[in-house]
């Protein structure tokens, strides 16, 4: 049928084709004159002859030679192709008749009337029927051309009479008078520029309509000569070409038509003006071409219109049927991969939780499946459709048809199968989880009835009773006959689940038995009390070495329901407050040990169960929505927002989920039997944990997106297909959730494993777990700071962070500004680093969800080599100092509690005593170096000016901190008071200079004064770290070590245990350890005022410089140590 149907096709093509050929050869062998008024439109233009559209009596063209004085001077190529153009224009029939020559001569003389007259004769192209002449109208010039034609009429050598007329009206006797110009005395209408326009149009008419047909006539050849492609894309390229083609010749036709009735509107339009006025015939010639031609132009486009119709109908029916096969091929092969999946769906699982899992798998892969088997089907009415319209590929069609439906049917009866297999399967394992539960529960119950209270005759009738109540609930839960179940569910009974049914049969029977010894024990209690009985409760350690171990606890309920899970947490909470109350009756060891035995089985149920679900949830969520967007069926939901950030969306869950459900949830089943030992597994595999950070980390950009991208109907559906009720954001958060319940779970984990093996690892993996999620913690604001240029790794680990209220103490900068930033507390957000503290400024952000997290603008920094700080400020428990560069910079520090200010401080005291040892190793490096050196002595200093003075004075009266070092903050001991009498005088530090310090020393700005400070305010006696000048040696030894002489300007670096302190000889460099009792010999009696070294005093007393402070040592043997 289907070579039937194409060759009828082809055979109306055939046909069509034959017409639309004959059609367009018409036109195109249509005579069209050699030459045309366009070609010679400048000799036309000169009006040496017309044709004017008058006729003779008899039909003739008349062509008229009016009185032209130049008419000698006309090339002859130019009179032959004016000539051949007139004779031209009349019709065939016209033309044969013969022409009629009216030549105007009246204005001109004898010798060029002749020379016209021979001229015409000799070059003529066409047949002569008349040459009528005007001659002369002078008497001499008539006179004589009436004799010269007498004598000479055999030179003009015409077949035709000549006849010589002395004026118009003779003339008339041989034209009428309607078929002569005015000029000629007719009435005949005629306008020379009107016909040469007339002329060029039709023409230009003709010559448009045989090019239009010679273009159909190749087109349609084209077209009939086309091959049916054998795929999609060559039919679509065809077609397409074709039909752009068939627009173009279209629109070339519809153009010739306007350009036609334009060019016959033209010709209308003088007998318009004129209604009185007829047609000449030359007129009516032109009229009835142009509607001859416009007729065949109508003629050929509708016979171009019904051939394109056919070949487009082909075209199209053959794009169909290639579409239909492309699609036929690809549903196919959907269909055959969707059977082969459903072969490998053989399990029928091994818990509830995993049969319920199955059944969604199979659900959520039959919903997948059915866009392809709608596909199918569809496809299936779609070639239907085509048989019934006709196409001519019906035999290729019919049976793919066929062969589609029966994929489709064949598909969903085994997903039918498969489901049956399951709800059995399912069947199965709800008895088994109600037995497994009943015996669970029975065994809570045994384990929680007081012991006390079964002494007493009624409180044995009481837990008698309690126990007959629940036996009864045994026939609802329990298995009752093994071989029934063996029948009934024979096709799912695998090996494993066989073994399995019989474990719970035997655990089943286990706990009845045990429930029957126990109403025997309680039974001989109620009956008659002779003497106090201790019954025993049933030990779990019986269970254990039961041949038929629990399936509960090995395989664990995966039933997450909020009914289930309620009826789990019941039985745990009683058991709970129940232990706690036998505890105080029973005092032995044994039972509390018993039931803390089951709250651990409990907790570690509870990680089990959630931890399946948590890998469950993270599987779904990366079959459900990840892999769904490289699917390229649902390419056309992606918004364009959301196209190529599947990265940012999930960020690293599919690694968490590999991590959890390839490692973690394996090994931790192996500590079901052993509850109390599961910290060993989070501590084995705690560098794993760490991929939580880089999760957290995305979280707030993987926020951002869903915010932008939530309406987007590719989440829509797959939540439909997924049929789940919270939105993609809530999936997206599980990760987060889990990492903080891990600590949860430790913690009850704990709580009931405190005398077990494993307490230690539980309790350093609760550790480790809280570490992490402080990792993470901070980690989130890091990323979340801005403005900083350096590298946040360079600074070390982050130690703690947190939001303060900051007070600001510079001694640069103008009075009134310091006094305003005084009293105005900024709100900051440090961050403490091992090398660095961070000043940021809090910003939040506006939004929801992650979007409102806070982000920290970057303003300073201080380098922890020249930080110190001040434990405590007077007037308030939560402020300390940090203060930069010899309290340059001091900044008051508030924090919210007490509690935060004293872990900040003694954070930053570990990060000092660290630095201060290394400052220690670096110096004692140094001196020991240097000892072997002698250096010069360095004259004694003059007196001080008022000025140092009085700075002097202020600088004593300034509290001594007593963890700074110059330029570096770090713990010390003790200070000592040195003797009365002896020791050193202090030199002034540039730093505090007289104009730096006067109007804001400590005593005047009582807000930056602490407690330590006024407890340890310099005297008199007291060392403490500075320059000094040596006012005497009564000590041996001292000038040895560090080659001391009376006058030599030191320094008091610092002091370090054990009462000694770092001394540096400013004049040859060298730095040793003196005993302080040895220093305070060497103190100056008289004070500062005589010995003390100042800027002003001499030239001998070198001052000391920021530059040469401790600072730069520690810093420089830090650089030694870490290099």
């Amino acid at each position: 049928m289907t070579l039937s149907l194409l060759s009828l096709l082809s055979r109306d093509l055939s046909t069509l084709w034959l017409l639309l050929k004959t059609l367009t050869d018409e036109i195109m062998h249509h005579d069209i004159s050699p030459l045309c008024a366009a070609d010679i439109r400048d000799q036309l233009q000169k009006r040496f002859a017309y044709l004017s559209g008058g006729r003779g009596q008899d039909g003739s063209p008349v062509i008229t030679f009016p009185d032209y004085p130049a008419f000698g001077d006309v090339p002859d190529q130019d009179f032959q192709n004016v000539m051949t153009y007139l004779t031209s224009i009349p019709s065939l029939q016209d033309a044969g008749i013969g022409f009629i020559l009216v030549i105007d001569r009246r204005q001109d003389r004898w010798t060029s009337v002749k020379a016209s007259i021979l001229r015409i004769a000799a070059s003529f192209p066409a047949n002569l029927q008349l040459v009528l002449v005007l001659r002369p109208t002078g008497f001499f010039q008539r006179t004589l051309s009436d004799l010269a034609f007498r004598f000479n009429r055999d030179d003009f050598k015409m077949k035709v009479p000549v006849i010589m007329l002395s004026s118009v009206p003779e003339l008339h006797g041989y034209i009428d008078k309607s078929q002569l110009t005015e000029d000629l005395g007719g009435t005949l209408a005629y306008c020379h520029s009107r016909w040469l326009r007339h002329r060029t149009a039709i023409e230009s008419f003709a010559l448009l309509v045989k090019q239009t047909a010679q273009m159909l006539q190749t087109f349609g050849t084209e077209l009939a000569e086309t091959e049916l492609p054998n795929d999609v894309q060559s039919t679509s390229s065809v077609l397409l070409a074709h039909t752009e083609k068939k627009d173009r010749a279209k629109e070339d036709m519809r153009l010739a038509l306007v350009e036609g009735r334009r060019v016959l509107e033209s010709i209308h339009e003088p007998l318009a003006r004129s209604p009185d006025q007829s047609p000449n015939q030359d007129q009516l010639d032109s009229q009835s071409t142009v509607h001859r031609l416009l007729a065949q132009l109508n003629e050929t486009e509708a016979a171009f219109d019904e051939f394109w119709a056919k070949h487009q109908q082909k075209l199209e029916q053959c794009l169909q049927l290639r579409h239909f096969e492309q699609d036929f091929r690809e549903v196919k092969s959907a269909l055959d991969v969707l059977a082969q999946k459903v072969t490998t769906f053989t399990d029928v699982g091994n818990s509830l939780a995993h049969v319920q899992h199955l059944l969604k798998d199979l659900t959520g892969f039959e919903e997948k499946s059915s866009a392809a088997v709608q596909r199918a089907r569809t496809l299936s009415q779609e070639g239907e459709r085509l048989i019934e319209h006709k196409h001519y590929a019906v035999d290729s069609i019919r049976p793919k048809c066929h062969e589609l439906r029966h994929l489709c049917d064949q598909f969903a009866a085994d997903v039918e199968r498969r489901r049956g297999l399951l709800g059995k399967s399912l069947e199965l394992h709800g008895l088994l989880e109600a037995s497994m539960k009943w015996c669970d529960e029975g065994i809570y119950l045994l384990a929680s009835q007081p012991v006390d209270k079964c002494q007493s005759q009624d409180g044995a009738e009481a837990a008698l009773q309690e126990l007959e109540r629940f036996l009864e609930t045994g026939a609802e839960n329990k298995i009752q006959e093994l071989s029934k179940i063996f029948q009934d569910y024979e096709p799912i009974l695998t090996k494993d689940l066989l073994e399995h049914v019989q474990r719970v049969f035997q655990k089943q029977e286990s706990v009845e038995e045990m429930f029957h010894r126990r109403q025997a024990s309680l039974k001989k209690l109620a009956a008659k009390q002779t003497r106090p009985v201790q019954p025993v409760a049933p030990r779990p350690e019986a269970l254990t070495k039961s041949p038929c171990p629990s399936p509960g606890i090995r395989r664990g309920s995966e039933n997450h329901s909020s009914e289930g899970s309620a009826l789990r947490r019941g039985p745990y909470r009683r058991a709970k407050s129940e232990v706690s109350e036998g505890r105080q009756g029973r005092g032995g060891s044994t039972g509390d040990e018993e039931s803390l035995a089951v709250l651990r089985r409990h907790v570690m149920k509870e990680l089990l169960d959630t931890e399946r679900v948590y890998v469950e949830e993270l599987l779904c969520v990366l079959e459900g929505y990840a892999a769904e967007m490289d699917n390229p069926l649902m390419t056309h939901l992606i918004s364009t927002g959301l196209q190529n950030k599947k990265d940012i969306l999930f960020g690293n869950m599919e690694e968490i989920y590999h991590f959890h459900n390839r490692i973690f949830l394996r090994e931790l089943e192996n500590y079901t039997d052993c509850p109390e030992l599961v910290g060993r597994c989070f501590l084995e595999r705690m560098e794993e944990f760490q991929i939580y950070e880089k999760y957290c980390q995305n979280k707030p950009r993987s926020e951002s997106l869903w915010r932008q991208c939530s309406d987007c109907p590719f989440f829509q559906e797959c939540q439909k297909k997924l049929d789940h009720k919270l939105s993609l954001d809530s999936y997206l958060l599980k990760p987060v959730q889990r990492i903080t319940k891990y600590q949860l779970l430790l913690k009850e984990m704990l709580k009931y494993s405190k005398s077990c093996e494993g307490a230690e690892d539980l309790q350093e993996a609760l550790s480790s777990i809280l570490g992490i999620l402080k990792a993470v913690n901070d980690s989130m604001h890091l990323i979340a700071i801005t403005g900083y240029e350096g590298n946040l790794s360079d600074l070390g680990r982050l130690l703690m962070q947190g939001s303060f209220s900051v007070w600001t103490d510079h001694k640069r900068g103008h009075a009134k500004v310091k006094d305003l930033a005084r009293f105005k507390p900024m709100q900051r957000h440090l961050f403490l680093h091992e090398k660095a503290v961070l000043f940021c400024k809090r910003r939040e952000e506006n939004g929801e969800g992650y979007e409102k997290a806070p982000s920290y603008s970057y303003k300073q920094s201080l380098n922890m080599t020249a930080v110190g700080i001040t434990e405590n400020v007077k007037g308030d428990a939560k402020k300390f100092e940090i203060w930069y560069n010899a309290r340059e910079e001091v900044y008051i520090i508030q924090a919210p509690t007490p509690e935060i200010k004293a872990a900040w401080v003694s954070e930053i005291r570990k990060v000092l005593t660290s630095q201060l040892q290394a400052c220690r190793e670096a110096s004692q490096h140094r001196a020991l170096e240097q000892s072997q050196s002698l250096p010069l002595p360095t004259p004694a200093g003059t007196s001080p000016s008022k000025a140092s003075t009085r700075n002097i004075k202020k600088l004593e009266e300034r509290k001594t901190d007593p963890l700074s070092l110059e330029g570096y903050g770090g713990p010390t001991p003790q200070q000592r008071a040195p003797e009365k009498g002896k020791g050193w005088s202090k030199t002034s530090h540039p730093s505090e200079t007289p104009e730096d310090n006067d109007g804001w020393s400590s005593t005047e700005e009582p807000v930056n004064s602490s407690d330590a400070e006024e407890e340890g305010r310099a005297g008199p006696g007291k060392l403490v770290p500075g320059r000094y000048t040596v006012t005497r040696l009564d000590e041996k030894g001292v000038s040895d070590v560090l080659a001391l002489r009376s006058g030599d300007e030191v320094e008091l670096v610092q002091e370090g245990d054990e009462g000694l302190w770092c001394v540096r000889n400013l004049s040859s460099g060298v730095e040793g350890w003196v005993p302080a009792r040895s220093l305070s010999t060497l103190l100056c009696q008289g004070g500062p005022v005589g010995c003390l070294s100042s800027p002003e005093s001499s030239a001998g007393s070198a001052v000391l410089s920021p530059s040469s402070s401790c600072s730069e040592s520690c810093t420089a043997a830090l650089a030694d140590l870490q290099g």
